[in-house]
């Protein structure tokens, strides 16, 4: 069974991939953040030139921050941006 997962983007990111967001249908084989990202950049090489320092990004599950190795469990939405500075 699947289900679906909303992903936005942010800063950068958006700009460089030319949209605001993606739907994702999570199959049993995608249990983390970092498979999502390794999901999509297997689906197009746009996806990858973005992701390719993951280093530069940081990652939220339904407004919560968490490190790319955190399980999706049963979030709605991922969120991708780069690190974020106050000023």
């Amino acid at each position: 069974m699947t289900r679906k997962l909303d992903i936005v983007y942010f800063a950068w990111v958006k700009e460089r991939l030319g949209k605001t967001e993606d739907g994702l249908d999570i199959l049993e084989d995608i249990r983390t953040v970092e498979d999502v990202i390794d999901h999509l950049c297997g689906q197009d090489d746009l996806y990858d030139q973005v992701f390719a320092d993951r280093s530069r990004l940081r990652f939220a599950l339904d407004q919560q921050l968490v490190q790319p190795d955190t399980k999706l469990a049963d979030a709605r939405e991922l969120a991708i941006f780069p690190p974020v500075t106050g000023g």
